[in-house]
């Protein structure tokens, strides 16, 4: 199945799946042995279903997903505390989004309110929802998530909201806002940096330096933010250095150790494409960087939707 880009990010996904059979759902997998994963559970969903899950061991996982009661994803905490039998416990959503319980939404069509996914530090839960902005919730009693604080940077600066990382060592929150549009045909998105000390007031205060040393604009795709790594448990963990894919750009790290001056620390840019991995036709053969997994050893696996996998070294700035 293709799927426009454009409708994609500029409605919801019910839209585009009308009439297509499909299974939604969350499955559980016992990884003791790498080689032969073996499923243990399926927690199914109607609608849409999932998107993204953050989910490190602990009792719960948050996942976003898209339930047919609801104009897009949401966020759904799951009880793992038996693996084998997952279990929704609570559900939090932007006002507007739940259209089967009555309530309308209140942006303007073409913009899309939809939760990315959410991480979780202590008991704070950092959501980002595309057009709809930052979300800090208190998820301490997680079958009544409740709202902290509400962000939203478009506009001025454009929607896409992406991907939180908390730092609460250091009380900063980093986000990244995706570039998901060619040639920055909209303008362009930012890496943003927030003081958390006071979780109903976060304030935006910084951003990563925006990419340079090329014209990535006119070098074809999109170009700007998409993922940041996360600082997994057993693997990569820092408060300083932050991992970024940023489509045609690479993949950037940037060094914030004095927070109001981020600075590039290091960048790798793969050549573009010999060959294409992604289907559809007419796009531009040029790389699209997607995600990062960085190991214990400063092993980075960057994935890109056009060139595959590059696995590098990160020795430090």
């Amino acid at each position: 199945m293709q799927v426009d880009a454009q409708a994609y990010y500029s409605g919801s996904p019910a839209d585009l799946l009308k009439g297509r059979q499909y299974t939604a759902g969350v499955r559980v997998y016992d990884i003791a042995h790498p080689e032969a994963p073996r499923e243990i559970a399926f927690m199914a969903t109607e609608g849409v279903g999932p998107h993204r899950i953050w989910y490190v061991g602990s009792r719960y996982a948050n996942v976003s997903i898209h339930y047919p009661e609801f104009t897009d994803q949401v966020l759904a905490i799951v009880d793992m505390a038996e693996p084998t039998r997952p279990e929704l416990v609570g559900r939090w959503w932007m006002p507007g989004m739940w259209t089967g319980g009555g309530e309308t939404p209140s942006w303007p069509n073409g913009r899309r309110y939809a939760l990315h996914h959410a991480l979780v530090a202590g008991n704070l839960a950092y959501a980002a929802w595309r057009d709809g902005g930052l979300t800090v919730l208190d998820v301490g009693d997680p079958a009544r998530p409740r709202l902290l604080a509400h962000r939203n940077l478009d506009p001025p600066f454009g929607g896409g909201t992406h991907s939180p990382l908390p730092l609460p060592d250091r009380n900063l929150l980093v986000l990244a806002d995706e570039a998901n549009f060619a040639d920055c045909s909209q303008g362009l998105r930012h890496i943003w940096l927030f003081d958390v000390r006071e979780p109903t007031n976060p304030v935006s205060f910084a951003t990563m330096p925006v990419p340079s040393e090329a014209d990535y604009c006119a070098k074809g795709g999109n170009f700007g933010p998409h993922n940041l790594w996360e600082n997994r448990p057993g693997a990569f963990q820092s408060s300083r250095f932050i991992f970024a894919t940023y489509h045609n750009a690479g993949v950037r790290v940037f060094d914030i150790e004095n927070p109001f001056q981020p600075r590039e620390a290091g960048f790798f840019v793969p050549p573009d494409p010999e060959h294409m991995f992604d289907p559809r036709p007419n796009r531009p053969r040029v790389i699209q960087s997607c995600d990062c997994f960085v190991d214990a050893q400063g092993v980075m696996y960057l994935t890109d939707n056009n060139a595959g996998l590059y696995i590098l070294q990160f020795d430090g700035p």
